[in-house]
């Protein structure tokens, strides 16, 4: 669970904002979505799951539709930098990591209590690598430290706990599957709350990835039951 935190939680936030910092939104998102390509794989390479048309189907529309609704083929498009593409693609793999990872100790473990190691263990890595004395030496103000708290709550703590509720359910491809609608809900949100206008390209890859997810929950009739993940508790 520590480890969980560490190379999973702690490392897919901070390389992901490390990638929007060097390049920019669209690169970074598009390639730590690039994730459930590396769960599927994983899962194909330890026979943990068969290489069906559906999930393959549904993990490239996921990808393309995100592809669409950021707009990578509109203006805002593809800004290369080395670091900032590196960290992008090890923050999809720390995505892939804690998909998989989390799944297999969520089917052992309460949710809450897998949930609290993981954070922990998290809070321990910055406690380390950025103590104390360095945040209270940034001299933030009141209303900074108060959007930080609610950032953490609302931005970190509520949605890990949704998805880590969520994998006690599903299987690493259909959560990171699912979890493709982060970006489309920022689309949708921006455009019903700001009024900013949705292009075709957008709407578009918002119906890829509802496709993408009834495709990958729909049942595969071709194949008997699959090797669970980990095996079941008595």
């Amino acid at each position: 669970m520590f480890i969980l935190g560490v190379l999973g939680v702690a490392a897919s936030n901070y390389l992901y904002y490390l990638a929007i910092q060097r390049t920019n939104v669209a690169t970074a998102i598009i390639l730590q979505y690039t994730a459930p390509v590396w769960v599927l794989l994983y899962t194909f390479a330890r026979g943990l799951q068969k290489p069906t048309l559906q999930r393959i189907a549904a993990v490239v529309l996921a990808v393309s539709g995100i592809a669409l609704v950021i707009g990578i083929f509109g203006s805002s498009g593809f800004r290369l930098d080395t670091i900032g593409v590196l960290a992008a693609l090890a923050a999809a793999f720390s995505f892939a990591f804690y998909n998989i990872g989390g799944h297999s100790i969520l089917a052992r473990y309460d949710r809450w209590t897998v949930l609290l190691y993981v954070i922990l263990g998290a809070s321990l890595f910055w406690l380390i690598v950025n103590p104390p004395w360095k945040i209270m030496a940034a001299h933030y103000s009141s209303s900074q430290w108060l959007f930080l708290l609610g950032f953490s709550l609302i931005s970190v703590l509520a949605p890990f706990s949704f998805y880590f509720g969520g994998l006690q359910h599903l299987e690493p491809t259909r959560a990171i599957v699912v979890s493709c609608l982060e970006p489309v809900f920022s689309i949708v949100i921006a455009a019903v709350a700001l009024g900013e206008l949705m292009r075709p390209l957008q709407t578009l890859g918002i119906v890829l990835v509802l496709v993408a997810i009834v495709i990958v929950q729909l049942p595969d009739r071709k194949s008997p039951a699959e090797i669970p993940l980990v095996e079941p508790m008595e």
